[in-house]
């Protein structure tokens, strides 16, 4: 496992959980149970996402070692390719949306 992503992942879900959060109650007027869904939804995708590049890494290194067929790790990682495809198009709409918002008149 490449050691930045078991010690960012924690941190960046917790990032867009509490940016997800403020944006959605902002939007909302303060309701916070909209806000506590959506965090919650964005917490699970970034853990599903970790979880997916997790399990192509390692069955890239399984059939390295010739302990996995080839259609298996290519499976694997075309999983973890479009896992992390989602995510990035994910944050970048998160980014889109929040700088729309920022640059509204109040």
């Amino acid at each position: 496992m490449i050691p930045a992503l078991s010690i960012l992942a924690p941190v960046a879900s917790q990032v867009v959980g509490d940016i997800a959060g403020n944006a959605v109650g902002f939007l909302s007027g303060g309701a916070n149970s909209s806000a506590t869904d959506f965090s919650s939804v964005l917490a699970q995708v970034t853990n599903d996402t970790v979880s997916k590049l997790k399990t192509g890494e390692a069955a890239a290194i399984s059939g390295i070692e010739g302990k996995m067929p080839v259609q298996q790790v290519v499976g694997s990682v075309l999983d973890a390719q479009g896992a992390l495809q989602t995510a990035l198009a994910i944050r970048d709409k998160l980014v889109s949306a929040y700088q729309e918002v920022s640059r509204m008149a109040i």
